[in-house]
């Protein structure tokens, strides 16, 4: 259901942002809150995903003032709690800090996308080479039997001239 979704996202949100709140002040690192920021962007695309998705869910659920509120509302404190923790952090760790880690966090995506796509491409390149070898093997088996085929055929023909022939000058 699209709203369980949603209080999943919301609530993921929430929960990093007010660990990272109660622990940014103490933390050596960024590596020390790390966790939660991953948690913050997973439960900030649930609730992106929770609005975009609208299949399964009955034409009520999907259109109703509550819903689409509910939504909307979600969204907004999810960025909003997104630019907070991009404030605490550049302001802890130097300004800057939260653009980089979007940059990295971008790259990374890009990669794996990247990554995955040359997957397919090398996948699909094998089964077109299988496909090509299946093809030429096929080829080649034809042909043999063809030359077989052939072969027989002409010593099953010479037999017959010889056996006509034979029985021609024995009578």
């Amino acid at each position: 259901m699209v709203v369980a979704e949603v209080l999943t996202g919301i609530a993921l949100v929430q929960q990093s942002v007010k660990f990272i709140k109660d622990n940014i002040s103490t933390a050596q690192d960024i590596g020390q809150i790390a966790s939660q920021i991953d948690d913050l962007f997973t439960g900030e695309k649930q609730v992106q995903q929770a609005r975009a998705k609208k299949s399964g869910s009955s034409l009520g659920d999907q259109f109703g003032v509550d819903t689409v509120a509910k939504e909307m509302i979600d969204a907004k404190l999810a960025a909003e709690q997104l630019r907070e923790v991009a404030t605490m952090v550049d302001m802890r760790f130097g300004h800057g800090t939260w653009a980089g880690i979007l940059a990295e966090r971008a790259k990374r995506i890009a990669e794996a996308k990247e990554a995955e796509a040359a997957a397919r491409r090398e996948k699909i390149k094998r089964a077109n080479e299988m496909e090509e070898s299946i093809k030429i093997a096929l080829g080649v088996f034809l042909l043999v039997a063809a030359v077989v085929g052939l072969f027989v055929f002409l010593m099953f023909s010479v037999a017959m001239a010889v056996q006509i022939d034979h029985g021609r000058t024995v009578s």
